[in-house]
């Protein structure tokens, strides 16, 4: 799937895909955010507004 325009899609999408990133092909969010050229900003405040805080322990947003 491409995730090119992975900020502009509906939250609950987003959060969906990445988390399964996350669990399955990068082990950080610094390395998620780099690998597909994201905005740590904009999906950091995307997660906030749903009411998601990523959690580095296991990998995810919570």
């Amino acid at each position: 799937m491409e995730i090119n325009n992975l900020l502009s899609m509906d939250g609950n999408i987003v959060l969906g895909i990445v988390n399964e990133r996350l669990r399955l092909e990068c082990s950080t969010v610094e390395e998620l955010v780099s690998r597909y050229e994201l905005d740590f900003n904009e999906l950091n405040q995307k997660m906030e507004d749903l009411g998601y805080h990523y959690d580095p322990i296991n990998n995810q947003f919570k």
